[in-house]
């Protein structure tokens, strides 16, 4: 598929349209992929690593609290029961492993379908690493406005390679977020309300997500 965009430069003037081209899901299958790609990344990230202890692991209870009979109180074998403060937990969380697995080509067309799904909300500038020449938060919040983006919109920036001047610029910024256009993900590309990016970065998501 086919996409129009406009090119804007330092100054939020336009100096150019251009094109570009992704493979994208078919339209009936397009929100599904892009679901699974989503769930997948958020169950990723999950660390699996909460742990309770079963009566067998908590420490104590192997006395008999009281004689069985004739006390008047409810039988009890163990003070580590469950049924007691202080006890083991039934069917509590254990460590485990909560990776979900889906293949390459899918993936890369999730992330296509998910990056054309927002075109009405990109943004493509031209780059302007240079325009840094030491880190300089003010001047890039007022770069992003006038390309587009409201300070009170969450933002996502795009750049072709990460660049230390822009980056230690970036992340001070509350609702920014920067990324280098070889590490696009599908939480980012649809939790953002505003998408900017560089033309060298729209060209190497063309070139590595392509195929």
């Amino acid at each position: 598929m086919t996409f129009e965009y406009v090119v804007k430069n330092w100054q939020g003037e336009q100096v150019g349209e251009k094109s570009f081209d992704l493979r994208v899901a078919k339209e009936e299958t397009a929100s599904h992929i892009v679901h699974r790609a989503l769930v997948r990344q958020m169950t990723n990230a999950r660390q699996g690593t909460a742990s309770t202890k079963t009566r067998a692991e908590v420490r104590g209870g192997g006395r008999k609290p009281w004689r069985q009979k004739g006390t008047g109180r409810a039988r009890a074998g163990s003070i580590r029961s469950p049924l007691w403060r202080g006890g083991g937990v039934i069917f509590g969380p254990k460590p485990r492993d909560y990776d979900l697995k889906m293949n390459r080509k899918e993936r890369r067309l999730a992330l296509r379908t998910a990056f054309a799904s927002r075109i009405d909300d990109l943004i493509v500038v031209e780059e302007f690493g240079n325009e840094f020449q030491r880190p300089k938060t003010k001047e890039l919040v007022q770069a992003i406005a006038r390309w587009g983006s409201q300070p009170e919109s969450n933002t996502l920036l795009i750049l072709s390679e990460r660049t230390e001047n822009v980056y230690l610029s970036a992340r001070n910024i509350e609702k920014l977020k920067l990324i280098a256009a070889d590490q696009l993900n599908i939480y980012d590309l649809l939790h953002a309300d505003k998408i900017v990016i560089t033309a060298p970065a729209l060209e190497k998501i063309q070139e590595v997500y392509s195929a």
